[in-house]
Formats: structure tokens, C-alpha cells, sequence
């Protein structure tokens, strides 16, 4: 394990993070499986696939992009939506017979590796905070309340 102070050396923009990869990885995969769709598929659900891929590296670039630790960890979270959406197409994929029961067992392994990065990625944000607050302000009146935010994982 590298010393706390070598890792903001090492990844120097989102290309260097083993979450983008892998996640640019699968991105890949699933457009695989867009193109591999019926014709009458490929119009509804290869462009959700393909939006829901995007979505997925997009998020985790522009996170790594932001200065605030809250900031990119919503970033993160809404990565973590998208590859979510993603197995549920796989779902669709395998409901209907588009792919093969061992291309969808693949998938599946292959998203809950990006999901266990991008939790861990999280994991790391949330512990490098400094003196952010992971508090959501949801109203500036007297009173005001505040909650906590919380990621169910």
C-alpha cells in the first residue's frame, strides 16, 4: 500500500483511475451489446445502453474533475446509478434472450467489480474530506434543517 501522500501523486487526472478503467472497460462492453441487438431493439434500448454507458465514465470523469469532496462524491453516486441502470438492461438482455446466459453471468461479474471500485473510491472521499461538511443544506431560513448525507451502502 502507498503512503497517503504518493497517492495524490499517482493519479494525476480520471485516466489514472483503476474506477475509470474498468469502468471504460464495461462501457465498451455494453456498447458491444448495443450493436449485437435486434434492429428492432437497437433504436429504445441500445440507446439507453449506450447513454447509461456514457453516463457511467462520464460522471466518474467529471467528479475527479471537481474540487469539493461532496461534490465528487455525488458525482461518484451517480456513476454508481448508471451501472446500475446497466444491469438492469443486462436483465432485459437476458429476459429476452439477446444475450447468452454466460455473457450475462459475465456482465453481472464485471459490474459488481466497477460497483465494489467505485463504493471504495467513495469509501476514499468520504475519509479525505478535510474539513468539508457532508451535510446537505436544504433550506437557508431560521430553523433550518439539515440531513445528513448518507449513502445506504
Amino acid at each position: 500500500m502507498k503512503p497517503k501522500g504518493e497517492y495524490e501523486e499517482t493519479f494525476r487526472t480520471f485516466e489514472d483511475l483503476e474506477v475509470y478503467k474498468k469502468a471504460r472497460d464495461f462501457r465498451m462492453r455494453m456498447y458491444a451489446v448495443a450493436r449485437r441487438l435486434p434492429d428492432f431493439e437497437k433504436y429504445e434500448l441500445g440507446r439507453q445502453i449506450r447513454r447509461a454507458s456514457v453516463s457511467l465514465t462520464n460522471n466518474i470523469a467529471e467528479g475527479h474533475g471537481r474540487y469539493h469532496y461532496l461534490d465528487e462524491i455525488k458525482f461518484e453516486l451517480q456513476a454508481r446509478g448508471s451501472l446500475a441502470e446497466l444491469v438492469d438492461d443486462v436483465n432485459v438482455c437476458e429476459d429476452e434472450h439477446y444475450l447468452s446466459p454466460a455473457d450475462v453471468a459475465d456482465l453481472k461479474k464485471q459490474a459488481r467489480e466497477v460497483q465494489r471500485l467505485i463504493n471504495g473510491y467513495i469509501r476514499f472521499l468520504r475519509s479525505r474530506k478535510s474539513e468539508a461538511s457532508l451535510m446537505i443544506r436544504e433550506s437557508p431560513v431560521d430553523g433550518e434543517l439539515a440531513n445528513e448525507f448518507s449513502d445506504p451502502s
